[in-house]
This record gives structure tokens, sequence and C-alpha cells, in this order.
């Protein structure tokens, strides 16, 4: 799945992508903002994405993430 989130007074949007599904996602920045916690996303290269739930701008949930294969990512 793909995510970005924007965060507030920050130019660049965080993007990344993870394993985990839509209903995960959205519960995990749900809960996080209830409670005004920070959001915790795991993503698929093993990074921790963290961000204060106070300083969130926007998140996306995209499709699943599209498998690159051959030269794409130069």
């Amino acid at each position: 799945m793909e995510i970005e989130i924007g965060i507030q007074n920050v130019s660049r949007a965080v993007t990344f992508t993870t394993d985990a599904t839509e209903q995960e996602v959205s519960n995990t920045i749900n809960d996080a903002l209830s409670k005004h916690e920070q959001i915790v996303l795991k993503t698929n290269d093993g990074r921790t994405i963290i961000v204060p739930a106070d300083s969130l701008g926007y998140v996306v949930i995209g499709a699943q993430a599209k498998h690159v294969v051959g030269f794409g990512n130069l």
C-alpha cells in the first residue's frame, strides 16, 4: 500500500510503501489522533515513520504499490 503523509509547516510530503492494509493504516492514524499520540507506521524496507499527531496535515492512502521491474528507478 502506498502512503503519503503531509506534515504541517513542512513543504515535502513523506511517501512510502507498507504491507499494512488500508484499514490497518486508517485505524492506526485514527487511534493516534484520538489519543493525541504519535502516529507510528512501518515501511516495507524496515523503516519506522513517526509523526506527531498534532502536526499531521493530511494522509493519502493509495492503491497497492506496483512492483518495479527493470530500469524503472533510473
